[in-house]
């Protein structure tokens, strides 16, 4: 299904760039650069969480999901 391999991707994405902000917030000695960096992966954890939350309601509300679904049990 489209929707659901390209939300898993985008979720995906996300995820590595918020390890990548986690990594230059710890790596960096400016406090400025710091903060900038923690702040950019806290968004990164909101965007996230929004792409989870449609990733559910489209697994929950596809029915072409769950014939999937029911054809793999």
């Amino acid at each position: 299904m489209t929707v659901q391999s390209d939300l898993q991707k985008a979720v995906a994405s996300a995820q590595s760039l918020m390890g990548s902000y986690a990594m230059f917030a710890q790596s960096t000695q400016d406090q400025a650069a710091k903060k900038m960096f923690q702040e950019l992966a806290q968004d990164m954890q909101r965007h996230i969480d929004s792409l989870n939350s449609r990733l559910s309601y489209v697994e929950k509300n596809n029915p072409m999901y769950q014939q999937q679904q029911q054809a793999q049990q």
